[in-house]
């Protein structure tokens, strides 16, 4: 059965393993298997075949209560006397916003 790899994976697992177990240097197996001798330095280094999970991480809860934290503090010091950024945003209004888009309120 095949191996399912991702678009960007240079190596199957097998080679990967032949990396790990090899004796030779990093110039001559990226060489063998065609690869950029970082990618055969990464292998190296690796206990696993597998391949590494990519992406996003989950953000804590408490990372996640601190952002919205800060988010309102910078609000506060933008906008003095709201509760936050949404609320100082949506207390501006459609005439209040087309007379800033056409120059209205801009010092000449």
């Amino acid at each position: 059965m095949g191996q399912v790899l991702h678009g960007s994976a240079t190596t199957t697992e097998a080679a990967r393993r032949a990396i790990q177990n090899s004796q030779e240097s990093l110039r001559a197996l990226s060489k063998r298997h065609g690869i950029n001798p970082k990618t055969v330095a990464k292998w190296k280094k690796r206990t696993s075949t597998a391949d590494l999970p990519t992406g996003p991480k989950g953000m804590s809860r408490v990372v996640g209560a601190e952002m919205r934290r800060a988010s309102d503090r910078r609000a506060a010091a933008v906008h003095p006397g709201s509760g936050s950024c949404r609320d100082a945003c949506t207390a501006i209004t459609p005439a209040a916003m087309m007379a800033s888009a056409q120059g209205g309120g801009l010092p000449r």
